[in-house]
């Protein structure tokens, strides 16, 4: 039996459905660990990508990864460490989200997940076949109790592992982004390691995968709770780490220790990199050579176009300026201004015409009717065809800029500034949206394209929000001011609380319940909204799922 052991965690950005080249990324990990490592331990799913829904339905798809797994494996034979692999995997006509031990030229062994997600953005049972509480896998005589993510979630699968005389438990996860999500995470492990009295090492995936970003950090704790390695947020990472056999059992005496805040400053920077890291690979993942948004002086399309070029850089990023009569000088002095300092390029293409040539095809129907939100929608909607035109000639992504808290009330408009193939800034608040421009222009992160200093302008940030699509037009015209708006709609929203919980925090009724019913209204516009990065704990889409037609909202 071994008194020493060498565990590397390889932290890596796969692709969902790009099986030949996460595999290259695994052997590169491999080919780049020194001699001290036995083994390899990839995320959860790292081959096929993570989550690969319904591509595992495909017969094509899992022979392809049956297929080149096994060659993998046969690499394994050549005297350098093996691989802890994640993939699906078929067995006795069911299909498993397994862990692979691949050593000495084999699949050595599998062990399959048993813990099967099914809430917010996950529905693992629906695929994949729920696996028995696992075993320990013997490796160069040491057992080591392997947990597949949402396994350390649950107490009895650490326990089992304990019990059948497991020595290290490691966890291969794709665990994606949420705010407060890297806390929960060392508090399940842990309560994992204080119950089994194990040491524990934990591999996160990370990067943008549509509408999820995973964040990495992966960490080894010891049996006493020390954390003796962790990798860096947000970025690819081989951790390396010696272990030693002591009388007390397996200890992680030396690893690489990155140190990753998750204080409210901290909680800025976690979601920033999050949005950034999401745009970025959902451009390159998909190929697109840059992308075109709108840019108004406002401050929500400032940051949009911040955060474009942190994570693509500015030459890759195509702004254009679509002002109306209704367009104050100084939202054009602002929107040039950010252009500027940013170094995009930009471009200015007035509307007035459309809107007249609107108003004249429209004029036979209209003529008996008073100018209302018709009009201003035409405006946005002409916007839209512009910035589809545009994409559809440079080949650029178009990216919408609306935020969290005027998607939930629908202060946004269908085909218009909605019209886009990405969401930046889908998932965040109106509110945070002003934290983290204040943020960003003190701070230039790791890992961005943009430059230091101030990148959104003071006036764009201090100035009241307005749509400007009539005369002295403002947000506050419409909704609630922002600060009491976003606390209603997190109550709401990631609460999921009765209107009279929300009125006992000091909101008055009647506003409580024009917001819930706007909310409930707004459906039928998000179901066809663009993608955007997850933060919270409830992002539209498949994490929270309402009728269209819902007549409940008619009896409060």
């Amino acid at each position: 039996m071994t008194e020493e052991l060498g565990i590397a965690l390889a932290q890596i950005n796969p692709t969902v459905g790009d099986i030949l080249g996460n595999l290259d990324i695994i052997r590169s990990a491999r080919k780049s660990v020194d001699g001290t490592s036995d083994i390899v331990v990839t995320g959860e799913l790292a081959v096929s990508g993570y989550p690969p829904e319904d591509l595992v339905l495909k017969p094509a798809f899992l022979e392809m990864i049956e297929t080149e797994v096994n060659k993998l494996a046969l690499e394994t034979n050549d005297g350098g460490p093996a691989l802890l692999i994640g993939a699906p995997w078929r067995e006795n006509g069911e299909l498993f989200n397994a862990a692979l031990l691949l050593a000495d030229g084999a699949v050595v062994t599998k062990r399959y997940k048993h813990v099967l997600p099914t809430y917010g953005v996950f529905d693992e049972d629906r695929v994949f076949s729920r696996g028995p509480i696992p075993g320990p896998i013997a490796f160069k005589g040491v057992r080591l109790g392997v947990m597949i993510c949402e396994d350390m979630w649950k107490q009895d699968v650490a326990e089992g592992l304990q019990e059948s005389g497991a020595e290290i438990l490691i966890v291969i996860n794709g665990s994606p982004y949420e705010i407060d999500k890297p806390d929960q995470r060392m508090n399940f492990a842990v309560g994992r390691v204080s119950e089994t009295g194990l040491p524990l090492a934990y591999v996160n995936l990370v990067g943008g995968q549509d509408e999820l970003v995973f964040d990495g950090g992966s960490f080894i704790l010891n049996r006493k709770h020390a954390l003796k390695a962790q990798a860096k947020a947000w970025e690819p990472q081989l951790v390396q780490s010696k272990w030693a056999l002591k009388a007390e059992g397996w200890t992680c005496n030396e690893g690489t220790l990155e140190i990753n805040t998750h204080d409210t400053v901290g909680q800025l920077h976690a979601i920033y990199h999050a949005i950034v890291l999401g745009l970025r690979d959902y451009v390159n993942k998909n190929s697109f050579p840059g992308v075109i948004m709108g840019l108004s002086g406002g401050i929500d399309s400032a940051l949009s176009a911040a955060v474009a070029v942190d994570a693509i850089g500015s030459e890759n990023v195509h702004c254009v300026m679509m002002p109306s009569p209704f367009t104050s000088q100084e939202s054009l002095e602002d929107a040039a201004e950010i252009a500027g300092i940013l170094g995009v390029a930009y471009d200015i293409i007035p509307i007035h015409e459309a809107m007249t040539a609107f108003d004249k095809m429209l004029t036979s129907v209209f003529q008996n009717y008073e100018a209302d939100a018709t009009e201003e929608n035409i405006q946005a909607r002409a916007r839209g065809m512009i910035v589809m035109a545009l994409s559809n000639k440079l080949g650029y992504l178009p990216l919408t800029t609306g935020n969290k808290s005027e998607m939930s009330v629908g202060y946004a408009t269908l085909y218009g500034d909605m019209c886009g193939g990405y969401s930046v800034l889908k998932d965040i608040y109106k509110t945070t949206v002003f934290a983290i421009s204040r943020w960003r222009n003190e701070i230039r992160p790791s890992n961005v394209f943009g430059g230091e200093g101030c990148v959104i302008p003071e006036r764009i940030i201090s100035k009241k929000p307005s749509a400007e699509l009539k005369p002295d037009q403002f947000d506050e015209d419409t909704l609630p001011p922002y600060e009491i708006l976003d606390d209603i709609l997190k109550n709401l929203i990631e609460g999921e609380q009765a209107i009279s919980d929300i009125v006992a925090r000091g909101h008055d009724p009647n506003v409580v319940r024009r917001v819930w019913h706007m909310l409930d209204r707004a459906e039928y516009k998000r179901r066809q909204a663009p993608p955007g990065v997850k933060i919270s704990s409830r992002s539209f889409g498949r994490d929270r799922r309402y009728p269209i037609t819902n007549g409940f909202t008619n009896l409060l």
